[in-house]
Formats: C-alpha cells, structure tokens, sequence
C-alpha cells in the first residue's frame, strides 16, 4: 500500500489564529458527515474531512475488520501509517495553526490509532464513541486534552473497554475529559456541547 496517498477530502482553510480540525466520519459516512458541525461549532476553524478509503458492502471505514469489533490488525498498522502521512502533509500546509481531531465510531478507531502512534500530530484529540479492542502500549500524552465519550450499553463499544481506554489516556498524562450517557450507540446533545468545548475552549 502507498502510505503517501490523498484521501478525498472535504477541506477549508482555517482563518488567522484558528485551528486545523480533522473529523473522521463514522462506518457509512463521508467527508459531509461532519463537516457543517465543524463550522458551526467554529466557524474560523480550518477542516479537513476525508473519507475512509475501505468499502465494507457498500460502506465507507478506514481500516478493514473481520467481525463487529474484530479488526485486521495488519491492515490497520498500515492505514495508521498512510493516515499519519496524510495529516502530517495537510498540517504542514498550515504551520501556525494547532491541530486538533475528532471521529466517530470507526472515525474515532482510526484517530485513536495514529495518536497512539504518533501523538505528536495532535494537540487536542475527541474519541466518540471508540472501540479499542486490544491493550495500547504506553505513549506521551502529557498537556494535551482528550475527550472520550461512550454509551453504558452501547452494542458495538462494551463499556468496560471505554472505561479502560479512559484510564489508558489519563496514565499517558492525558487532560481528560468524558462525557457518558447511559444510552448505545447514538450521538447525545452532550456529546456535541463536550465536543464544542474541546475545539473551542
């Protein structure tokens, strides 16, 4: 796989001052799934949107899996790896402005896994809703502030895999912040206020 290449992407320059947010749609998304939301929440922020480039029946994601919550781990490493490369490219059209990101379910999987893999790229990093099934190892996370989010009976992300990615985080030295609601799978009002205040505050 060429880990240099482009993703599509929805993109808009960020104004004097203002951050670069990338958001990373969830499974059956596309670069629009958030894109609107960004602007509202902050309408000088720059964007950039891509879409996953693996089709699951139909459905764009980022990495491929063999089961609900069973991922291709090969696969994944190397998608990070191209995803890394692409942020990177993208941020350093930018030089001055913070880079911050956020995705949803699959979204949020992809971000969680290039973080853990070079946390550098980010100052500020929301996980909606993420499923990370296996035991990350230990990463520098000191200063910079992470939002995880979680439904207590969400199906497809088990709670007690949300609790430990939260006590992960803030071992790393991570400013954590969570918003849990005692609902599955679904995006809550309190999710997007605890968003705005990550890409805002």
């Amino acid at each position: 796989m060429d880990t240099t290449a482009s993703y599509h992407a929805r993109r808009r320059a960020p104004e004097a001052g203002a951050p670069l947010i990338f958001a990373f749609h969830g499974t059956g998304g596309d670069e629009d799934q958030f894109f609107d939301l960004v602007q509202q929440i902050h309408p000088g922020a720059g964007i950039v949107s891509p879409r996953g480039d693996v089709s699951e029946g139909g459905a764009a994601r980022f990495f491929r899996r063999t089961g609900e919550g069973v991922y291709d781990m090969d696969d994944l490493a190397l998608r990070t790896q191209r995803m890394a490369a692409f942020i990177a490219t993208e941020a350093a059209s930018h030089p001055d402005a913070p880079v911050y990101g956020f995705g949803y379910s699959n979204g949020a999987n992809i971000l969680a896994s290039v973080v853990m893999a070079q946390p550098q790229l980010f100052a500020r990093v929301g996980l909606l809703h993420p499923l990370i099934p296996w035991e990350p190892g230990p990463v520098d996370l000191t200063g910079k502030r992470v939002l995880i989010t979680a439904g207590r009976r969400d199906p497809i992300c088990p709670w007690p895999l949300s609790e430990r990615l939260i006590r992960w985080a803030e071992a790393q030295g991570a400013q954590v912040a969570t918003e849990i609601h005692d609902g599955g799978h679904e995006l809550r009002q309190g999710e997007i206020t605890a968003l705005a205040d990550l890409l805002t505050g």
